[in-house]
């Protein structure tokens, strides 16, 4: 008798009274009482990210406090029988770029080229005007810096119970871009062999999204999970130009089925979700200056969105994906929203699970149903596989400029194979 593979539910991890400040201001009990919330929900994954410069503020050691603090949140993680994926070079994060201090430097030529667009650098809590860093991908005294983290974090935590998997980034390519897809790719075995020969137990990953599938970072799907353990997509319907509408429940099954096949491995969607207007208002889009420009945002009803909560749940178990992970946890309290990132990326403020005022949104009881269900792992359908695509050709021929329209391929062999 074969054994079914548990579909893993999770979500991503901020405090909601601290956000990306609660390295720097911890609080276990207000952990504790978050964690107790998402195991009630019935998840099992929890996402956190190691705010840089919190756990490195010298290159050349790892800060104590927030070492300590991070294994109180693994302790804490057992006690719920939660498991952490726990996300390193923490580095790019909802809007600016959180830079730790040594890594600054004013210099010509941001490290991540999107479109000449220079990104809010956030180091030691505060904006840096002008902020600029150096390529951690390239700088030697960062590459040293970042095995030490490694070394010994991974050493601290080594068979903890509450660790579920490392990762080695949160979409890296937004904060740097390494300097070729060779450099990328020897960039994660390094990385992910020096978490090996410390800890053989847990898996390796690196959050990759939706850009390293419409564009070239040098981070490549195909390359960069043939080195590590586990392949993961950050998908959102309502920040991508070529699906069906903001709340496409068919766009992230599709990310996660196309990253799959690209890097021959079922795929972990680690990402994904969407903000949500005020209650009981309407889904709308705001307007408003963010960073200096115009800024325009789909923002879903607390309705509506529970609905394309409802359909993407099993719509993505459906192709064959490992788990999926709500992005995130809470709304930001709003004694936060004039602080990076709320102060600029409004949106940011409405992401979670429960509002700022603690209260429990309509969708967690859709994530609550879906899990008591106890989904497991499907076989990948032949929809959602993309026969004679291979990963050197998709970025090589630059097919990922055509991915509007492998998507609607993706849809007409989905229906065809439905219809049967």
């Amino acid at each position: 008798m074969s054994t079914l593979t548990p579909f893993i539910l999770g979500v991503n991890y901020w405090p909601r009274r601290k956000a990306m400040y609660w390295w720097s201001d911890f609080d276990a009990a207000e952990v504790d009482d978050e964690f107790a919330l998402i195991r009630d929900v019935g998840l099992y994954a929890v996402r956190i990210f190691l705010l840089w410069d919190d756990f490195q503020p010298d290159p050349k050691c790892v800060d104590k406090h927030a070492l300590a603090n991070l294994v109180k949140v693994a302790d804490l993680a057992a006690k719920h029988g939660l498991g952490l994926d726990v996300t390193f070079f923490t580095g790019h994060m909802s809007g600016p770029n959180w830079a730790p201090r040594w890594l600054l430097q004013a210099r010509q030529g941001f490290p991540s080229p999107y479109f000449g667009f220079v990104r809010q650098v956030v180091s030691q809590g505060k904006v840096v005007p002008e902020g600029n860093y150096r390529n951690m991908f390239t700088e030697p005294d960062a590459l040293q810096a970042e095995r030490l983290l490694l070394k010994t974090v991974v050493g601290a935590l080594k068979g903890h119970v509450g660790v579920w998997m490392w990762n080695l980034g949160n979409e890296p390519d937004l904060f740097a871009w390494p300097a070729s897809a060779a450099q990328g790719r020897a960039w994660v075995r390094e990385m992910t062999q020096t978490i090996k020969e410390i800890d053989e137990s847990k898996p390796v990953t690196i959050g990759m999204h939706s850009a390293n599938l419409e564009m070239d970072t040098g981070l490549r799907v195909h390359d960069v999970f043939a080195e590590t353990d586990v392949a993961v997509m950050h998908a959102y319907p309502m920040y991508t130009e070529w699906v069906r509408g903001p709340l496409d429940p068919d766009h992230v099954p599709f990310m996660t089925a196309l990253t799959a096949h690209l890097a021959g491995k079922p795929a972990l969607m680690e990402e994904f979700g969407g903000p949500t207007n005020l209650p009981g208002q309407p889904s709308a889009t705001w307007a408003w200056t963010a960073y200096g420009m115009d800024r325009t945002q789909f923002m879903a009803s607390e309705e509506d969105f529970t609905e394309y909560i409802r359909q993407v749940l099993p719509n993505v178990q459906a192709v064959g994906a490992t788990g999926a992970m709500l992005w995130c946890f809470a709304d930001y309290a709003e004694e936060l929203w004039h602080l990076p990132p709320c102060g600029e990326s409004r949106h940011e403020r409405h992401f979670g699970l429960v509002r700022p005022d603690g209260t429990l949104k309509p969708h967690v009881e859709v994530i609550r149903r879906f899990a008591a269900s106890q989904p497991t792992v499907q076989p990948i359908p032949a929809y959602a596989c993309f026969d004679g695509l291979t990963g050197e050709d998709f970025y090589e021929k630059r097919l990922y400029e055509e991915i509007g329209t492998l998507y609607q391929q993706y849809l007409e062999r989905k229906t065809r194979q439905l219809v049967k």
